[in-house]
């Protein structure tokens, strides 16, 4: 039997004496970094909230094997937040209805939840109508006209069928039930409220696809409200990226569990206190990119430059090549070498040793 199945749903319970104790702890953490991060420049605090918002929206849809382009969700971004960042890139209508979603989850997370609010959501993801090549349902609840909704794995004729969700012909008043128990008065804390909320969704699994990346956004929502801010300083879903097989399998185990969710409520918590943890390292590369832009404040590169140098200080993949600069700047070979040449000049990139059209390029290790 599923969590839905049984006699009591959706009266969950857990041992305050076991969450209690993580909670305090992940509460101190989270005050902590907040602290940490009020007290930097607001330019500082804005770079932060547009990487860890970037690793948001970008992993929560990897969890889900979907890779979305981190350029393109980083313009998106910064253009909703109005922010100035140089070497915007265009982004495509999946990624800006993936960022709006996030976006409305996160600074708007006091607004009340219904479901036609879900449904906008849902379109946002699938502004196509389709999922892969598939046409689905979007904007409204499942029908299960293609059979029930179960998460499936191995090969056709041995399938192990890891979940069966809420049939449909229940999915309305199931998420009545739970929307009216997001929007009532708090009477747990809003991070133990987070962690509910992203269970309770996947239980129910309203929609025909995107039903994890919902809830996520969902959690990511309580979680807003937990610090009564807008401002994101840590994710939660690159965490979960990071746990993905601990994750699901925590998923399976508790929806063939009791009510009891326990064991649920300590990994949730567990993984958000090494979210928060992770968030140090990336403020301590926001404050290297800080310096790193104070140096060239002076002389700033031009546009192509500036966006290639940004690339480099978020982690760009492989060597920088004349050939890879031209491509990631939309010039030519020969504007590449010269933009290149005046970087290697100014002591912000690095030649390395190879010869030719095979020389890599990289950016100097003194940033400060």
């Amino acid at each position: 039997m599923y969590l839905h199945e049984l006699d009591g749903w959706p009266r969950f319970r857990w041992s305050s004496e076991r969450v209690g104790a993580l909670l305090a702890e992940v509460r101190h953490r989270q005050g902590r970094l907040v602290g940490r991060m009020e007290a930097l420049g607001f330019g500082l605090r804005q770079e932060a909230v547009l990487q860890t918002l970037t690793a948001d929206v970008t992993q929560s849809s990897a969890i889900e094997g979907e890779r979305l382009d981190a350029q393109q969700v980083r313009s998106s971004i910064a253009r909703r937040l109005g922010m100035d960042i140089g070497g915007l890139v265009a982004a495509d209508r999946q990624v800006d209805g993936v960022v709006e979603m996030m976006l409305d989850a996160t600074r708007h997370y006091g607004k009340a939840l219904d479901e036609q609010r879900l449904f906008g959501w849902h379109a946002a993801l699938f502004p196509t109508g389709r999922s892969g090549m598939a046409k689905i349902a979007v904007g409204a609840w499942r029908t299960d006209a293609k059979g029930p909704m179960q998460v499936v794995s191995g090969p056709i004729g041995r399938e192990c069928v890891h979940f069966e969700a809420v049939p449909a012909p229940r999915v309305a008043s199931e998420m009545s039930a739970f929307l009216a128990w997001w929007n009532a008065e708090a009477e747990i804390d809003a991070v133990l409220k987070a962690a509910l909320a992203h269970l309770w969704l996947v239980t129910v699994h309203p929609f025909e696809d995107g039903n994890g990346r919902i809830a996520r956004a969902l959690a990511d929502m309580a979680l807003a409200r937990s610090e009564n801010s807008s401002q994101r300083f840590y994710s939660m879903s690159a965490e979960i990226r990071r746990e993905r097989n601990v994750y699901y399998e925590i998923l399976e185990r508790t929806q063939k569990g009791t009510l009891d969710v326990t064991e649920w409520m300590e990994w949730f918590l567990a993984c958000l206190g090494r979210a928060i943890g992770d968030a140090q390292s990336m403020l301590a590369d926001v404050l290297d990119k800080a310096r790193f832009w104070e140096r060239v404040a002076g002389a700033p590169p031009n546009e192509r430059q500036t966006l290639v140098l940004n690339l480099l200080l978020d982690g760009l993949q492989g060597k920088l090549t004349t050939s890879k600069y031209a491509t990631l700047a939309k010039c030519s070979q020969d504007t590449a070498l010269r933009d290149i040449a005046q970087l290697v000049v100014r002591g912000l990139l690095v030649r390395g040793p190879e010869g030719g059209r095979s020389t890599g390029y990289s950016l100097a290790e003194a940033r400060e």
